[in-house]
Protein backbone atom coordinates (compact mmCIF):
# COMPACT_ATOMS: atom_id res chain seq x y z
CA UNK A 1 0.00 0.00 0.00
CA UNK A 2 1.90 3.40 -1.26
CA UNK A 3 0.16 6.38 1.25
CA UNK A 4 1.24 9.88 2.28
CA UNK A 5 4.39 8.08 4.25
CA UNK A 6 5.62 7.43 0.16
CA UNK A 7 5.52 10.80 -0.33
CA UNK A 8 9.00 12.27 -1.99
CA UNK A 9 8.05 15.75 -0.68
CA UNK A 10 7.56 14.92 2.81
CA UNK A 11 10.08 16.65 5.13
CA UNK A 12 10.97 15.90 8.66
CA UNK A 13 11.77 18.52 11.22
CA UNK A 14 15.26 16.08 12.31
CA UNK A 15 18.52 17.82 11.23
CA UNK A 16 20.04 16.14 8.34
CA UNK A 17 17.02 13.57 7.78
CA UNK A 18 15.92 15.22 4.58
CA UNK A 19 18.93 14.95 2.52
CA UNK A 20 20.25 11.59 4.21
CA UNK A 21 21.23 8.79 1.92
CA UNK A 22 19.67 6.14 3.83
CA UNK A 23 17.04 7.14 6.31
CA UNK A 24 14.67 9.96 5.17
CA UNK A 25 11.91 10.12 7.07
CA UNK A 26 10.07 8.16 4.22
CA UNK A 27 12.44 4.61 5.47
CA UNK A 28 11.66 4.35 8.95
CA UNK A 29 13.64 1.07 9.67
CA UNK A 30 13.05 -0.84 12.85
CA UNK A 31 15.26 -2.33 15.19
CA UNK A 32 17.13 -2.90 18.51
CA UNK A 33 19.61 -0.95 20.29
CA UNK A 34 20.92 0.25 23.33
CA UNK A 35 22.87 2.87 24.85
CA UNK A 36 25.95 2.11 27.44
CA UNK A 37 25.36 0.36 30.19
CA UNK A 38 21.32 0.15 29.79
CA UNK A 39 18.98 -2.62 28.42
CA UNK A 40 17.98 -3.36 24.66
CA UNK A 41 15.44 -1.61 22.88
CA UNK A 42 13.63 -1.40 19.74
CA UNK A 43 14.49 1.78 17.84
CA UNK A 44 14.00 3.60 14.04
CA UNK A 45 16.62 5.60 12.63
CA UNK A 46 15.95 8.87 11.11
CA UNK A 47 18.88 10.32 9.20
CA UNK A 48 21.82 10.23 11.84
CA UNK A 49 19.54 9.80 15.09
CA UNK A 50 17.73 6.29 16.71
CA UNK A 51 14.96 7.36 17.70
CA UNK A 52 13.38 5.14 20.85
CA UNK A 53 10.14 3.70 19.80
CA UNK A 54 9.96 1.88 23.62
CA UNK A 55 10.08 5.84 25.39
CA UNK A 56 8.11 6.94 22.98
CA UNK A 57 5.66 4.79 23.42
CA UNK A 58 6.03 4.67 27.32
CA UNK A 59 5.52 8.87 26.80
CA UNK A 60 1.83 7.98 25.11
CA UNK A 61 2.71 9.86 21.85
CA UNK A 62 2.33 6.61 19.78
CA UNK A 63 -0.70 4.26 19.86
CA UNK A 64 -1.26 2.72 23.26
CA UNK A 65 -1.99 -1.13 21.67
CA UNK A 66 1.79 -1.12 20.67
CA UNK A 67 2.95 -0.52 24.06
CA UNK A 68 3.38 -4.24 25.01
CA UNK A 69 5.08 -5.14 21.81
CA UNK A 70 7.65 -2.10 21.78
CA UNK A 71 8.73 -2.92 25.02
CA UNK A 72 10.63 -5.93 24.19
CA UNK A 73 14.18 -6.40 23.12
CA UNK A 74 13.53 -7.73 19.95
CA UNK A 75 11.73 -7.03 17.04
CA UNK A 76 9.53 -10.47 17.23
CA UNK A 77 6.32 -9.50 19.34
CA UNK A 78 5.84 -5.99 17.17
CA UNK A 79 5.65 -8.64 14.06
CA UNK A 80 3.39 -11.23 15.04
CA UNK A 81 0.94 -8.29 14.81
CA UNK A 82 -1.16 -7.91 12.16
CA UNK A 83 -0.04 -5.65 9.44
CA UNK A 84 -2.88 -2.85 9.59
CA UNK A 85 -1.81 -2.59 13.60
CA UNK A 86 1.82 -2.33 12.20
CA UNK A 87 1.19 0.29 9.68
CA UNK A 88 -0.34 2.64 12.82
CA UNK A 89 3.02 2.60 13.75
CA UNK A 90 4.55 4.04 10.72
CA UNK A 91 1.28 6.74 10.27
CA UNK A 92 1.79 7.36 14.03
CA UNK A 93 5.89 7.76 13.74
CA UNK A 94 5.41 9.39 10.25
CA UNK A 95 3.33 12.28 12.11
CA UNK A 96 5.90 12.95 15.11
CA UNK A 97 8.87 13.11 12.61
CA UNK A 98 7.14 15.69 10.01
CA UNK A 99 5.66 17.93 12.33
CA UNK A 100 7.15 20.64 13.85
CA UNK A 101 4.95 21.42 16.60
CA UNK A 102 6.38 17.77 17.95
CA UNK A 103 10.17 18.52 18.22
CA UNK A 104 9.72 19.48 21.85
CA UNK A 105 8.16 16.30 22.95
CA UNK A 106 10.23 13.51 20.17
CA UNK A 107 13.45 15.38 20.87
CA UNK A 108 14.06 13.42 24.41
CA UNK A 109 13.68 10.28 22.48
CA UNK A 110 16.50 10.77 19.55
CA UNK A 111 19.76 9.39 20.21
CA UNK A 112 22.70 10.23 17.62
CA UNK A 113 23.13 6.74 16.12
CA UNK A 114 26.84 7.21 16.56
CA UNK A 115 26.24 6.90 20.71
CA UNK A 116 24.49 3.76 20.80
CA UNK A 117 24.96 -0.03 19.72
CA UNK A 118 23.11 -2.02 17.14
CA UNK A 119 22.09 -5.59 17.82
CA UNK A 120 20.49 -8.44 16.10
CA UNK A 121 16.90 -7.45 15.59
CA UNK A 122 14.86 -10.77 15.71
CA UNK A 123 15.32 -13.52 18.12
CA UNK A 124 16.10 -16.10 14.86
CA UNK A 125 14.05 -19.07 15.28
CA UNK A 126 15.43 -20.70 12.25
CA UNK A 127 17.31 -19.77 8.83
CA UNK A 128 17.20 -20.80 5.38
CA UNK A 129 19.59 -19.50 2.72
CA UNK A 130 18.40 -19.43 -1.84
CA UNK A 131 19.84 -19.48 -4.61
CA UNK A 132 17.63 -17.73 -6.69
CA UNK A 133 20.29 -15.25 -8.52
CA UNK A 134 20.41 -17.34 -11.47
CA UNK A 135 23.54 -14.93 -12.80
CA UNK A 136 25.11 -16.56 -10.02
CA UNK A 137 24.33 -20.21 -10.32
CA UNK A 138 25.54 -19.96 -14.28
CA UNK A 139 28.54 -18.33 -13.38
CA UNK A 140 29.56 -20.68 -10.73
CA UNK A 141 28.04 -23.55 -12.91
CA UNK A 142 30.60 -22.59 -15.43
CA UNK A 143 33.49 -22.67 -13.43
CA UNK A 144 32.52 -26.91 -12.83
CA UNK A 145 30.14 -27.70 -15.64
CA UNK A 146 30.96 -25.80 -18.96
CA UNK A 147 28.63 -27.13 -21.33
CA UNK A 148 25.97 -27.11 -18.61
CA UNK A 149 25.95 -24.74 -15.64
CA UNK A 150 22.70 -25.21 -14.54
CA UNK A 151 21.47 -28.03 -12.78
CA UNK A 152 17.60 -29.20 -14.47
CA UNK A 153 15.76 -28.26 -11.33
CA UNK A 154 16.62 -24.72 -11.16
CA UNK A 155 14.19 -23.14 -13.10
CA UNK A 156 11.45 -25.27 -11.72
CA UNK A 157 11.99 -25.22 -8.11
CA UNK A 158 13.70 -22.05 -5.73
CA UNK A 159 16.94 -24.15 -4.79
CA UNK A 160 17.75 -23.71 -1.15
CA UNK A 161 19.23 -24.81 1.65
CA UNK A 162 18.96 -25.08 5.67
CA UNK A 163 21.44 -22.81 7.50
CA UNK A 164 22.60 -22.09 10.85
CA UNK A 165 21.24 -19.59 12.95
CA UNK A 166 23.05 -19.62 15.93
CA UNK A 167 26.09 -17.97 13.92
CA UNK A 168 24.30 -15.26 12.62
CA UNK A 169 25.75 -11.91 13.54
CA UNK A 170 25.00 -7.85 13.18
CA UNK A 171 26.70 -5.32 10.73
CA UNK A 172 30.83 -4.76 12.72
CA UNK A 173 30.81 -8.08 14.19
CA UNK A 174 34.45 -9.58 13.21
CA UNK A 175 34.95 -12.42 10.74
CA UNK A 176 37.66 -14.72 12.38
CA UNK A 177 39.16 -16.93 9.46
CA UNK A 178 37.43 -20.96 9.82
CA UNK A 179 38.89 -24.09 9.64
CA UNK A 180 37.78 -27.11 8.20
CA UNK A 181 38.95 -29.90 6.26
CA UNK A 182 40.65 -28.65 3.04
CA UNK A 183 41.88 -31.09 -0.08
CA UNK A 184 43.47 -29.65 -2.64
CA UNK A 185 43.29 -31.94 -6.22
CA UNK A 186 46.71 -33.21 -5.73
CA UNK A 187 46.74 -34.43 -2.43
CA UNK A 188 45.86 -37.51 -1.41
CA UNK A 189 44.10 -36.68 1.56
CA UNK A 190 42.68 -33.82 3.46
CA UNK A 191 43.85 -31.35 5.93
CA UNK A 192 42.76 -29.95 8.72
CA UNK A 193 43.75 -25.79 8.22
CA UNK A 194 42.66 -22.36 7.91
CA UNK A 195 40.43 -21.16 4.76
CA UNK A 196 42.60 -20.57 2.06
CA UNK A 197 39.56 -19.21 -0.11
CA UNK A 198 37.51 -17.01 1.93
CA UNK A 199 34.96 -15.44 -0.12
CA UNK A 200 31.45 -13.16 0.03
CA UNK A 201 28.25 -13.16 -1.18
CA UNK A 202 25.88 -10.61 -1.38
CA UNK A 203 22.24 -11.49 -0.70
CA UNK A 204 19.05 -10.24 0.82
CA UNK A 205 17.90 -11.39 3.77
CA UNK A 206 13.87 -11.48 3.92
CA UNK A 207 12.17 -11.45 7.90
CA UNK A 208 9.35 -13.30 8.53
CA UNK A 209 6.35 -11.65 10.36
CA UNK A 210 3.24 -14.01 12.05
CA UNK A 211 3.54 -17.88 12.47
CA UNK A 212 1.62 -20.55 11.26
CA UNK A 213 1.18 -24.06 12.13
CA UNK A 214 2.97 -27.04 11.16
CA UNK A 215 1.30 -29.10 8.04
CA UNK A 216 0.11 -25.40 6.57
CA UNK A 217 1.23 -23.86 3.28
CA UNK A 218 1.08 -20.14 2.65
CA UNK A 219 -0.63 -19.67 -1.04
CA UNK A 220 1.46 -17.19 -3.16
CA UNK A 221 -0.96 -14.66 -3.30
CA UNK A 222 -0.65 -14.31 0.74
CA UNK A 223 3.47 -14.38 1.00
CA UNK A 224 4.08 -10.76 1.07
CA UNK A 225 1.57 -10.59 4.07
CA UNK A 226 4.48 -12.78 5.54
CA UNK A 227 7.07 -10.67 5.10
CA UNK A 228 8.39 -8.33 7.04
CA UNK A 229 10.92 -6.71 5.72
CA UNK A 230 14.22 -6.84 4.73
CA UNK A 231 17.39 -6.26 5.57
CA UNK A 232 21.40 -7.07 4.04
CA UNK A 233 22.45 -10.51 4.20
CA UNK A 234 26.48 -11.57 4.01
CA UNK A 235 26.84 -15.45 3.72
CA UNK A 236 30.35 -15.73 4.29
CA UNK A 237 31.26 -19.08 2.10
CA UNK A 238 34.65 -20.87 2.75
CA UNK A 239 35.17 -22.04 -0.97
CA UNK A 240 38.13 -24.38 -0.29
CA UNK A 241 36.05 -26.36 2.68
CA UNK A 242 32.80 -26.86 0.87
CA UNK A 243 34.66 -28.13 -2.37
CA UNK A 244 35.56 -30.97 -0.07
CA UNK A 245 32.60 -31.29 1.69
CA UNK A 246 29.86 -30.39 -1.09
CA UNK A 247 29.04 -33.68 -2.24
CA UNK A 248 26.80 -35.41 -1.63
CA UNK A 249 24.38 -32.84 1.27
CA UNK A 250 25.65 -29.36 -0.13
CA UNK A 251 27.41 -26.76 2.13
CA UNK A 252 27.95 -27.50 5.64
CA UNK A 253 30.99 -26.16 7.67
CA UNK A 254 31.81 -24.51 4.95
CA UNK A 255 29.01 -21.42 5.23
CA UNK A 256 27.63 -22.35 9.18
CA UNK A 257 30.74 -20.24 10.53
CA UNK A 258 29.02 -16.48 10.10
CA UNK A 259 26.42 -15.56 8.18
CA UNK A 260 25.95 -10.92 8.61
CA UNK A 261 22.93 -8.90 8.42
CA UNK A 262 22.56 -5.18 8.45
CA UNK A 263 20.99 -4.30 11.65
CA UNK A 264 18.31 -2.21 10.79
CA UNK A 265 14.70 -4.10 8.82
CA UNK A 266 13.18 -2.02 6.00
CA UNK A 267 9.33 -2.81 6.23
CA UNK A 268 7.44 -4.36 3.89
CA UNK A 269 5.81 -0.65 4.40
CA UNK A 270 8.76 0.90 3.37
CA UNK A 271 9.64 -1.10 0.30
CA UNK A 272 5.55 -0.68 -1.26
CA UNK A 273 6.69 1.77 -3.61
CA UNK A 274 9.71 -0.57 -4.77
CA UNK A 275 7.76 -3.30 -5.79
CA UNK A 276 7.95 -3.61 -9.17
CA UNK A 277 7.08 -6.11 -12.23
CA UNK A 278 9.65 -9.47 -12.39
CA UNK A 279 11.52 -9.74 -15.44
CA UNK A 280 9.61 -11.96 -18.03
CA UNK A 281 11.33 -15.74 -18.14
CA UNK A 282 13.09 -16.28 -21.03
CA UNK A 283 11.50 -17.49 -23.90
CA UNK A 284 11.69 -21.34 -23.25
CA UNK A 285 12.22 -21.73 -19.86
CA UNK A 286 9.22 -23.73 -17.82
CA UNK A 287 6.44 -21.64 -16.30
CA UNK A 288 6.39 -22.53 -12.40
CA UNK A 289 3.58 -24.93 -11.38
CA UNK A 290 0.56 -23.00 -10.34
CA UNK A 291 1.19 -22.83 -7.02
CA UNK A 292 4.45 -20.46 -6.92
CA UNK A 293 2.35 -18.79 -10.10
CA UNK A 294 0.35 -15.52 -9.16
CA UNK A 295 -0.11 -12.85 -11.44
CA UNK A 296 0.04 -10.05 -8.89
CA UNK A 297 2.91 -11.49 -7.48
CA UNK A 298 4.78 -11.07 -10.88
CA UNK A 299 3.40 -8.00 -11.54
CA UNK A 300 4.89 -6.12 -8.42
CA UNK A 301 6.66 -9.27 -6.86
CA UNK A 302 10.30 -7.99 -7.96
CA UNK A 303 12.45 -5.42 -6.01
CA UNK A 304 14.01 -2.02 -7.34
CA UNK A 305 17.22 -2.39 -5.40
CA UNK A 306 20.67 -1.31 -6.73
CA UNK A 307 23.17 -3.84 -4.77
CA UNK A 308 27.53 -2.72 -4.07
CA UNK A 309 29.83 -4.27 -2.43
CA UNK A 310 33.21 -2.71 -1.68
CA UNK A 311 36.64 -4.01 0.05
CA UNK A 312 38.97 -1.76 1.87
CA UNK A 313 42.13 -3.73 3.09
CA UNK A 314 44.23 -3.18 6.16
CA UNK A 315 46.88 -1.54 3.69
CA UNK A 316 44.18 1.08 2.20
CA UNK A 317 43.09 1.87 5.62
CA UNK A 318 46.10 2.53 6.90
CA UNK A 319 47.29 4.86 4.19
CA UNK A 320 44.03 6.79 4.11
CA UNK A 321 42.43 5.82 0.97
CA UNK A 322 38.37 4.85 0.54
CA UNK A 323 37.38 1.58 0.02
CA UNK A 324 36.97 0.10 -3.75
CA UNK A 325 33.66 -0.78 -5.15
CA UNK A 326 33.86 -4.63 -6.41
CA UNK A 327 30.54 -4.55 -8.06
CA UNK A 328 27.47 -2.67 -8.60
CA UNK A 329 24.02 -4.03 -9.59
CA UNK A 330 19.97 -4.72 -9.43
CA UNK A 331 18.14 -7.32 -7.50
CA UNK A 332 15.65 -7.24 -10.18
CA UNK A 333 17.66 -8.04 -13.11
CA UNK A 334 19.02 -10.90 -10.42
CA UNK A 335 16.56 -12.52 -9.08
CA UNK A 336 15.34 -15.59 -11.31
CA UNK A 337 12.58 -15.86 -8.16
CA UNK A 338 10.06 -13.52 -6.39
CA UNK A 339 10.66 -13.47 -2.84
CA UNK A 340 6.77 -14.67 -2.59
CA UNK A 341 7.64 -17.58 -4.44
CA UNK A 342 10.65 -18.11 -1.65
CA UNK A 343 8.27 -18.03 0.98
CA UNK A 344 5.78 -19.90 -0.38
CA UNK A 345 8.09 -22.47 -1.87
CA UNK A 346 9.42 -22.84 1.95
CA UNK A 347 6.13 -23.55 3.12
CA UNK A 348 4.96 -26.01 0.38
CA UNK A 349 5.86 -29.07 2.03
CA UNK A 350 3.80 -28.17 5.40
CA UNK A 351 7.03 -26.36 6.82
CA UNK A 352 5.78 -23.95 9.53
CA UNK A 353 6.94 -20.20 9.27
CA UNK A 354 7.62 -17.94 12.47
CA UNK A 355 8.39 -14.55 13.50
CA UNK A 356 11.94 -13.80 13.12
CA UNK A 357 12.45 -16.73 10.59
CA UNK A 358 15.35 -15.57 7.72
CA UNK A 359 15.06 -16.34 4.36
CA UNK A 360 18.63 -15.71 2.47
CA UNK A 361 17.72 -14.67 -1.03
CA UNK A 362 21.29 -16.40 -2.01
CA UNK A 363 24.21 -14.18 -3.84
CA UNK A 364 22.84 -11.82 -6.22
CA UNK A 365 24.69 -10.89 -9.40
CA UNK A 366 23.72 -9.14 -12.50
CA UNK A 367 24.47 -10.51 -15.91
CA UNK A 368 27.12 -7.01 -16.27
CA UNK A 369 30.78 -8.36 -15.65
CA UNK A 370 30.97 -5.10 -13.05
CA UNK A 371 27.87 -6.75 -11.16
CA UNK A 372 28.97 -10.08 -9.74
CA UNK A 373 28.39 -10.67 -6.08
CA UNK A 374 31.54 -13.12 -4.98
CA UNK A 375 34.68 -13.10 -5.53
CA UNK A 376 34.82 -16.26 -6.65
CA UNK A 377 32.77 -14.85 -9.63
CA UNK A 378 34.80 -12.01 -10.47
CA UNK A 379 38.03 -13.61 -9.80
CA UNK A 380 36.96 -16.99 -11.95
CA UNK A 381 37.91 -19.06 -9.17
CA UNK A 382 41.34 -17.16 -8.27
CA UNK A 383 42.21 -17.41 -12.30
CA UNK A 384 42.11 -13.02 -12.14
CA UNK A 385 42.98 -11.40 -9.48
CA UNK A 386 41.54 -8.01 -8.54
CA UNK A 387 43.88 -5.33 -8.15
CA UNK A 388 43.93 -2.54 -5.18
CA UNK A 389 44.81 0.69 -5.34
CA UNK A 390 47.99 -0.42 -2.75
CA UNK A 391 49.36 -2.68 -5.38
CA UNK A 392 47.80 -5.63 -3.35
CA UNK A 393 45.73 -8.41 -5.33
CA UNK A 394 42.69 -10.35 -4.56
CA UNK A 395 41.40 -13.56 -5.37
CA UNK A 396 39.89 -14.30 -2.15
CA UNK A 397 40.23 -12.15 1.42
CA UNK A 398 42.65 -12.09 3.16
CA UNK A 399 43.08 -11.17 7.20
CA UNK A 400 42.13 -7.51 7.57
CA UNK A 401 40.20 -6.79 4.43
CA UNK A 402 36.97 -5.22 5.14
CA UNK A 403 34.33 -6.45 3.25
CA UNK A 404 31.06 -4.01 3.61
CA UNK A 405 27.44 -4.72 1.29
CA UNK A 406 25.44 -1.86 0.64
CA UNK A 407 21.77 -1.15 -0.95
CA UNK A 408 19.43 1.68 -2.04
CA UNK A 409 15.72 0.95 -3.17
CA UNK A 410 15.47 3.80 -5.51
CA UNK A 411 12.50 4.41 -8.77
CA UNK A 412 11.45 6.95 -10.59
CA UNK A 413 9.04 9.71 -8.63
CA UNK A 414 9.88 8.21 -4.65
CA UNK A 415 12.50 9.60 -2.32
CA UNK A 416 15.42 6.63 -2.31
CA UNK A 417 15.73 4.80 1.07
CA UNK A 418 18.98 2.81 1.93
CA UNK A 419 19.49 0.05 4.08
CA UNK A 420 22.48 1.18 6.17
CA UNK A 421 25.61 -0.80 5.32
CA UNK A 422 26.45 -4.70 6.74
CA UNK A 423 30.42 -4.77 7.08
CA UNK A 424 32.72 -7.20 8.68
CA UNK A 425 36.39 -7.19 9.00
CA UNK A 426 38.37 -10.97 8.77
CA UNK A 427 40.07 -12.05 11.60
CA UNK A 428 42.96 -14.81 11.38
CA UNK A 429 42.21 -18.29 12.45
CA UNK A 430 41.43 -19.16 15.97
Amino acid sequence: MIDHTHDAAASSWVEGADGHGDFPVQNLPLGIFSREGEMRRIGSAIGDYVADLAGLAEAGLLPHVLRPALAEQTLNALFRLDAVTRRTLRHALFALLTDPAQQGAVSPWLYPAQSVELHLPFAIGDYSDFYVGIHHATNIGKLFRPDNPLLPNYKHVPIGYHGRASSIRVSGAPVPRPKGQIKSPQADQPTYAPCRRLDYELELGIWIAGDHALGQTIPIGDAWDRIAGVSLLNDWSARDIQAWEYQPLGPFLSKSFLTTISPWVITAEALAPFRVAQPARPEGDPAPLPHLWDAQDQARGALSITLSVTLASAAMRESGMGPLELSRGTAQEAMYWTAGQIVTHHASNGCDLHTGDLLGTGTLSGPAPGSKGSLMEISQGGQHPVNLPTGEQRSFLEDGDELTLHARAMREGYRAIGFGPCRGVVQQAW
